[in-house]
This record gives structure tokens, sequence and C-alpha cells, in this order.
């Protein structure tokens, strides 16, 4: 018997590979199938099934296409109603694998169809559990994504969830290895651990969500501190339960290259959002009018997610060449399928042509150190923990995931400085800004992080609300 894990660090994802003799399963696969394929002929293996511990609301899985492309069925646990041909297994069920079981254990609270699949070797131990987004390292699964659906209340289906824990979960032996869908960045937790494998019984021990003395306490504390959840997540689940487009359609249609001369053209005609994916670095320096730089090397697809608001909107790329293709793929993990193409030899065959160019002003922490004065006005758009924990005195906080909301009461008559915590954010944040007309501001390069090392800045800590403008 083989388990492996196939961790996506950009989206805090663990899909798992588990091979006995000649047959192989995996649990929630990847939008992109290729490297199971693969996988699977490399070792001469067979997929007997694809098991989904949950219809996934921050990323699109692959179980529809690697099902297509191998024959294998779709397993999922009670009450769960895809619109497309599926094992709906019955709590308890086992399913064999060459000479290992995998057991159903029916766990809803994140969401009603959640569940819990339990390896059985080939000695007949228990070893492992695949949790889902039921049981997280440090934490659970947010229990208010499936409210609308199932007219529970976010109280109803932590109840739920600490029942289905304390049944099917904690009885478990301490030995146990436990594998999560999710590590810490993933919005569908709030209190992660960094790891991504642990076991049982350091679990029991070290997670709070598991040392509540009762249902009551376990439903304030797993509630406290939940931010709204991305507004994609919505649109994934629907992805996930009633089926998308093949990543292999999605990847003709957007692998176009668009000529300079047809790239302006083109996105006055449909409508579409010109997405500049380099680093923020290359950005600032120069980009396309209203084009949002959300940058590849960071946490690319969960801000797409975040920021536009609609996974059909039409998008053209300006990307860094050869990175095409990666960049699509990302965008198709969280459901943004509709690319039309992209901007054919990048960014620098704009800037050789006589188009128009835009800029950020962007300077250094020392520069800022030196601009900086009592009457300055400074937004952070780090997130409240962060600011909350430390920022410099008098900042104003703005989050950049709410920045639709904030970006109208911006007063453009009046400079200010912006910063994050270390630039990715604050440049997406510019480009935004610049978008709706707002260009009397200033970028801090290196963000908080630089700026502490000047010394320089009153710095205020812990408070309970963020300044407002």
């Amino acid at each position: 018997m083989k388990v492996e894990q196939i961790y996506t660090g950009c989206l805090a994802q663990g899909a798992y590979y588990i091979v006995s003799e000649n047959e192989a399963v995996i649990i929630d696969p990847l939008r992109e199938v290729k490297p199971y394929l693969d996988r699977l002929e490399k070792g001469n293996v067979t997929l007997k099934y694809i098991f989904e511990t949950h219809f996934h609301a921050d990323f699109v899985s692959g179980h529809l296409d690697l099902s297509k492309k191998t024959g294998a069925p779709i397993v999922y646990g009670p009450t769960a109603n895809p619109d497309f041909e599926a094992i709906i297994a019955e709590d308890n069920q086992i399913f064999e694998i060459g000479k290992v079981k995998i057991k159903v254990l029916h766990t809803p609270g994140h969401t009603m169809e959640s569940t819990t699949y339990l390896l059985i070797n080939e000695n007949g131990v228990e070893t492992a559990i695949f949790t889902g987004d039921t049981l997280f390292l440090g934490d659970v699964g947010r229990p208010d994504l499936a409210q609308k659906a199932t007219n529970l209340t976010q109280e109803d289906l932590a109840g739920i969830l600490y029942e289905s824990l304390h049944s099917k979960i904690m009885p478990l032996d301490d030995s146990i290895t436990v594998y999560p869908a999710h590590g810490a960045g993933s919005a569908c937790g709030k209190n992660m651990q960094k790891e991504t494998v642990d076991i049982l019984g350091n679990q029991k021990r070290t997670n709070y969500a598991l040392n509540q003395p009762d249902k009551e306490s376990f439903i304030r504390e797993v509630l406290d501190g939940l931010t709204a959840p991305p507004k994609y997540f919505g649109m994934n689940v629907a992805l996930n339960k009633g089926g998308y487009e093949s990543l292999d359609s999605v990847m003709d249609k957007g692998l176009n290259p668009v000529s300079v001369d047809d790239f302006e053209s083109f996105a006055e005609e449909t409508g579409a959002l010109i997405l500049d994916t380099r680093g923020p670095a290359d950005f600032q320096k120069g980009f396309i009018p209203n084009s949002i730089n959300i940058g590849l090397k960071g946490d690319f697809a969960p801000w797409v997610g975040t920021l536009i608001v609609d996974v059909k909107h039409p998008l053209l790329l300006v990307s860094d060449e050869g990175t095409e293709e990666e960049v699509i793929t990302r965008l198709s993990r969280v459901g943004f399928d509709n690319v039309l193409g992209y901007l054919k030899g990048g960014f620098d065959a704009w800037k050789n042509t006589d188009k128009e160019i835009d800029e950020v002003k962007r300077i250094s922490p020392a520069e800022f150190s030196e601009q900086f004065n009592e009457n300055s006005k400074v937004i952070d758009v780090r997130k409240l923990g962060e600011y909350s924990a430390e920022h410099i005195d008098n900042a104003y906080n703005k989050p950049l995931d709410t920045i639709s909301e904030w970006v109208q009461s911006i007063d453009d008559s009046e400079h200010f400085f912006l910063h994050c915590a270390g630039g990715y954010r604050s440049m997406i944040a510019a480009s935004i800004l610049n978008s709706h007309g707002i260009r009397n501001f200033t970028e801090i390069e290196g963000g908080y992080n630089g700026i502490k090392k000047t010394e320089k800045f009153p710095i205020s800590d812990f408070v309970c609300q963020s300044k407002t403008l």
C-alpha cells in the first residue's frame, strides 16, 4: 500500500493518491488531471474510484475530467445530489482497493454531504483518515458555507459538526494519521497549522475545536472571528455539483495569442478585464491602462476569486512569456474558464508601440521614512488581524478583500501612502485604485516588513477596531 499527498501550496490544498496492488483511488483531485494520469500510467495501475469528500467551495475539482478519461466512478458521501452520475455511498459502506479498504464515515457539518474516508490496511488495521474540510490540523471546517442550500443557520451546522466529530472522529485510535484537504492559508478555516499531516492523538490534544467542554462552547468558538467567505465560493460549489467545461477546451480557447493591434479593440468589443499577472516590481514600471495586477507568483488564484466577482467574466491576459499555460490552469482551478487570449509578446510588445502606458508611483521604505510626517495619510491593506497585531500609528486599515466596498470612499484630492505586508497586495490595490481613476497615492515597496526596519515610525498594537476613513 502507498499513500501519497499531492499538495498544492498556492491553494493550500491536498489531494491524495492511494495504491494497493494494481488498483488506485484518488481523493479530492485538482482540476488538471494529467499529473494523476501520468502516475497511473507510470505505475501500470488502474484507477478504481474517485472519492470526493464534499462539494468544494474554494476550488474546482478534477473529478469529472478524471472520470471521463479513466472510466472510474465518482463517489460522494450520503445526501450528496450531484447533477451527474455518481455513486452516493451509505454511511459505513466499505470500498475495496487491492488489498486495502476504505470505509465511509458521514461527517456533516461543514456541508451536509461532507464525508471522511477511513483507510484500513492489508492487515485490517485502521491507519488513516482523509477528512476533507471536516477536520483540519489545528481547526475544523467553517460551518457557514452551506446555510443557503440547507436552510440551516451557521449555529445549526456548527452543532451538527460537533456531533460528527465526537461520534465519528474522536472515538478513533490516537495513532491514526490525519490527512486534511487544506492547510494554513486556506479560507476554509481560520486557525490551521502549517503542517499538512499529523496523527489524530496530537490533534485531540492541540486542536482548540476538539478541546471544547461542550457543544455550546464548540459552536461559540468555531464561529468566533469568521470573516465573510470569498465571493467565488458559491460559484465553485455550483460548478463542482453541476458540472463544467473540460479543461482541454478551456486551454484550447485561452491559449490564443492576440497581437498588440488587436488586443485593445478585443478588450473593448468583449468587455474583457485585462488581467496582468506579472510581478509587482514589473507591473509598477509600466502597464496597460485599466489592467488589474494579480501576480502569478503569490496567492494568485484565491485573489482572483476574491476580487473578480463573476467567474464567467471574460479575461484577457498580460503575462510573462511562457507562463500563459500555468496562468490559465491556475485560473481554472477556481472556475475562471473564460480566458479569451493573451497578449502576444507580453507587455514588452505593447511597450514597443506608441500605445498608452500607465505607471504606479512606488518608493522604498527609506524614502517613505524621509517623506512621512505627522500629517501623512497611510492606508494599510492587510487583514484586520495583521493590522491589529501591529501597525503604523493612525494608519487606516482597508483590507484588500473589501476594496470594492471602500474604493468609492477614497478622496483623490488628498495624497496617501499605500502598503501591505510585503508589496504583493498593495500593488493589487494600486491597480484597482488606478482603474477607478484614483492616482494621488504612493505605494511602498516591501510593505510593512520593510517599513519596520527603518525604525522611525510610531507603532500601535492590538486594536479591536480599525480606524475608518
